[in-house]
């Protein structure tokens, strides 16, 4: 299993990694001076556990977010080298329509299964177009022999068919490249995908990687259909044939690193915050948290109906019940967002109003970014964390909330549409599209014996703390590193649990995808899957050009949830 001992087949190698923003943040001082400093967030993390040498040997491509006089960029590069780092000079203009443009008003929208909100037009797309291939040039430049090419996410999707042609341009014959390219998304089933302008030009382009990753054996099966339907490629559970070669497909689930997690647990200033919290604002309540970045696929209006639909059908919980709605402000000059804003905001007052009292307050709504510490502090007082999304590629603030919970062993009520709940069992799965569902989950949370309850939290934590942000890293670039090599990485298969097990709620077996499963395909689905080849074989065979379970059940972005709009 991938421990960070050194492979002998990535040993020595550079990692280049190639991502739409630049992990190291530049700012200008007062003093006119430039500061470095590189940030916490997820990919930064994901790949902290890599071995010395690719961790000591890796360099960062990426738009760094400031505009830079000529005269000093220069300078900033070279602070820039300093920490691993090779910034993109992009107009501010071109990226924005390449940012806000065809990657988040189509790409975005369309793999979270909200097509109605895409907005289509020829300039953004030709901004992509352009900003891919400004990155590809960049990289193709400093591209040399046994290098290892890391690409993520869907704002460079064109990358790597680009990349190897502008090695073509330039005459560049390197030996022992290889280009992986993960999508940190859901990838839609192939009916969905197939809405997407410029299909075929994403599909060719990605199938220019070694290997695609993706979070889930579901996105992976999604891809592949897609490959089939749409280019009418062969494919197999772990591959798809392009252009005389096997492109590997595998599924990578990204993790958290728990230690943040429990050392700030142990901090003086969190003990006494948790303690603050119960004895205050929260004194005598059953606390339900819930941690979402402000869009319309974390189903917030979803989630505040349950909520008020919880409370009205269990009256013993009014007076007790508080739901402790965190929204981390996103795309503020986004008129969408700002009409979910203002929507979520009235459906808070409404409810308040409809059971609150001067001493009562059901939704505790805080529209803001909340400091790690205090969030920490949050999650420990938390008897349940409710996540709603109606499709969110892995949702990390279920991994965040359990690592959190190791006194309490608090419950996870989580959407079977977050990648994450293919993972998490022990774990309450709802559909956040049945009101019903819900309520009943919530109950069940809110009323687990302390028994059950850390039973359940046991299996969650038991996942958490070994599928780390570091193993995934460690996970995908020795996939990577072996292809060709006829030798398999030693690594960590994935669990997929069995996403109804754990939910009595409605009494049937519901797969991850939402379509009831028969025995023999349930138990299927059980079956370790991906990271390793001959594991994704148990779990299908053949060439995939069936009609996704997505595809049969997936619902129309925007439709009515008892009487609520998402």
């Amino acid at each position: 299993m991938p421990t960070g001992v050194e492979n002998s087949k990535r040993a020595d190698r550079r990692l280049l990694i190639v991502a739409n923003r630049h992990p190291v943040t530049v700012k200008r001082t007062t003093d006119g001076q430039y500061s470095y400093n590189i940030s916490s967030g997820g990919l930064v993390t994901g790949l902290s556990g890599l071995p010395p040498s690719l961790k000591d040997n890796s360099v960062y491509y990426g738009w760094p977010g400031i505009d830079v006089p000529p005269q000093e960029v220069e300078e900033v590069e070279a602070g820039m080298a300093d920490k691993g780092g090779v910034p993109l000079w992009i107009d501010g203009r071109l990226m924005d329509m390449h940012y806000n443009g065809y990657s988040n008003s189509i790409v975005w929208p369309l793999f979270h299964y909200h097509a109605n909100e895409m907005t289509f037009e020829e300039g953004p797309w030709e901004a992509y177009v352009k900003v891919n291939r400004l990155f590809a040039k960049k990289v193709a430049e400093d591209v040399r022999d046994n290098d290892i090419v890391w690409i993520h996410d869907y704002h460079l999707m064109l990358m790597p068919k680009m990349l190897r042609e502008e090695m073509r341009n330039l005459n560049k014959k390197v030996r022992n490249l290889k280009v992986g390219f993960f999508l940190h998304i859901p990838w839609p089933s192939s009916m969905e995908f197939m809405k997407l302008p410029y299909r075929e030009e994403v599909l060719e382009s990605l199938l220019n990687a070694d290997l695609c990753g993706f979070h889930t054996y579901d996105y992976a099966r999604h891809f592949l259909s897609a490959c089939h339907k749409i280019l009418g490629l062969t494919t197999s559970p772990n591959g798809v044939m392009f252009d005389g070669r096997n492109v590997h497909v595998g599924a990578f689930p990204i993790g958290i690193n728990p230690e943040k997690e429990v050392s700030a647990m142990k901090k003086e200033n969190v003990i006494s915050r948790v303690k603050e919290l119960k004895e205050g604002s929260f004194k005598d309540k059953t606390v339900v948290i819930s941690v979402d970045r402000l869009d319309y696929i974390k189903g917030l209006p979803h989630k505040f109906h349950a909520f008020d639909m919880f409370l009205e059908n269990n009256p013993d919980f009014v007076g007790h019940a508080v739901l402790l709605q965190i929204v981390v402000p996103s795309r503020q000059d986004v008129k969408e967002y700002q009409i979910l804003r203002s929507h979520i905001s009235e459906l808070a007052g409404r409810i308040n109003a409809k059971y609150g009292t001067v001493t009562y307050q059901p939704i505790v709504y805080r529209h803001t970014s909340v400091p790690h510490d205090e969030l920490v502090a949050m999650y420990a007082l938390a008897d349940a964390c409710f996540v709603t999304s109606t499709r969110d590629g892995m949702n990390l603030v279920s991994y965040e909330y359990i690592a959190c919970q190791y006194e309490n062993h608090g419950q996870l009520v989580i959407s079977e549409f977050a990648g994450a709940a293919q993972s998490m069992k022990g774990s309450i799965v709802i559909n956040p599209w049945d009101t019903n569902d819900m309520i009943a989950a919530l109950r069940k949370a809110l009323t687990m014996s302390e028994a059950k309850k850390e039973e359940n939290w046991k299996k969650m934590w038991d996942y958490v703390n070994t599928y780390t942000s570091a193993n995934w890293g460690i996970s995908f670039v020795d996939e990577l590193t072996s292809i060709g090599t006829g030798e398999m990485p030693d690594v960590l298969t994935r669990q997929a649990s069995d996403s109804g097990s754990d939910n009595e709620i409605n009494g049937m077996n519901r797969g991850t995808d939402g379509v009831d499963k028969t025995e023999s395909e349930h138990n299927q689905r059980n079956q370790p899957v991906i990271v390793q080849r001959d594991r994704m074989d148990s779990a299908g065979s053949g060439q995939l050009g069936f009609s996704d379970p997505a595809e049969r059940m997936a619902p129309e972005a925007g439709a009515a949830v008892n009487g609520v709009s998402s």
